[in-house]
């Protein structure tokens, strides 16, 4: 399946942005007391994550998400602006603070524990999105993330559907992605790793292996999602469509920093789609990104580019 989206529209994306502390010990963990290690803050939230990649990648792209008014939730619209997101739909409020995200890695790099609070998103209500229906008569494509209230999620599908939009969905989180469960059939395309398959698959299919993974995703299409995307971590990608399906082997990374990874994926298999790639081609793009990303300290890697993503794929 090939996606073609017009140069003079904009990719509009609705969900969290948020700050991200990850920390990495350099020891192993251990319960009731605190080991030496590495802190460090940066801007994430899927939604933003997608957005800054998609603009780095040289797509337009604008951002519809919830900040505090606050000075964290000021640093991150400007940080974000900066890179090229249009970031003036952004909702400012003043009785939460901005959207944060706490994640504690093992010694090697892998998510050992995860915190959110993202009640700040409760603001982006049905009412709120509605307003912004002006954006999506003029966006090419439409992709949501599962931080969004339910209400807000059928808003979002009722507005797309008027514009005749592709809708791009992430699972987001375990106890987020069966949100998105009513809305399947109206899907392009949805991506997941393999916990969150299982939770919107409500456990019909264990997702643990490429084989289940190639079922799950296959499962997906059977419901009506044009293209679904399960994520294995270190054991690559598997996709399918109607008329296909498959399996990209992750690229060879020494892990620094797991966030962000899943994220700078979907955006580069978006921008494959978009400019004319097959769903293969599209995927391996994708799995060169998280590896970029994988290799840096951050939610989103600066060194993002197409000529990077294609260097890292011959290595």
């Amino acid at each position: 399946m090939i996606l073609t989206a017009s140069s003079d529209k904009r990719l509009l994306v609705l969900g969290a942005a948020t700050l991200d502390t990850v920390g990495r010990p350099f020891e192993n963990l251990q319960p009731g007391t605190s080991v030496p290690g590495q802190v460090r803050p940066s801007f994430g939230g899927v939604a933003r994550n997608v957005a800054e990649n998609l603009a780095r990648l040289g797509l337009p792209v604008s951002l519809i998400s919830a900040v505090g008014d606050d000075p964290i939730g000021r640093q991150l619209l400007e940080y974000t602006a900066k890179i090229g997101v249009d970031t003036s739909a952004c909702l400012r409020v003043g009785d939460y603070g901005t959207a944060s995200y706490i994640a504690l890695l093992g010694k090697e790099g892998d998510l050992r524990y995860g915190l959110d609070d993202m009640r700040i998103l409760s603001r982006l209500s049905a009412e709120y999105i509605k307003s912004q229906a002006a954006l999506f008569q003029s966006a090419s494509l439409i992709f949501v993330d599962a931080n969004l209230s339910t209400p807000a999620l059928r808003a979002v599908f009722q507005l797309a559907r008027r514009a005749k939009l592709p809708i791009f969905a992430d699972a987001t989180s375990v106890s987020l992605a069966p949100k998105l469960l009513p809305f399947l059939p109206r899907l392009t395309f949805l991506t997941a790793n393999r916990l969150e398959a299982t939770a919107l698959l409500q456990g019909a299919i264990e997702v643990n292996d490429r084989f289940s993974a190639l079922e799950a995703a296959r499962t997906f299409v059977r419901m009506g999602v044009q293209i679904a995307i399960i994520a294995l971590a270190e054991f690559g990608v598997c996709y399918a469509t109607s008329e296909t399906s498959g399996h990209v082997p992750a690229i060879r990374t020494r892990v620094i920093d797991p966030t962000g990874a899943g994220d700078a994926m979907t955006a580069a298999i978006i921008f494959g789609l978009t400019n004319g790639m097959d769903i293969d081609e599209a995927v391996r793009l994708g799995v060169s990104a998280a590896s970029l990303t994988l290799s840096h300290p951050g939610s989103v890697s600066p060194q993002l580019s197409l000529e990077s993503l294609y260097e890292r794929l011959i290595i």
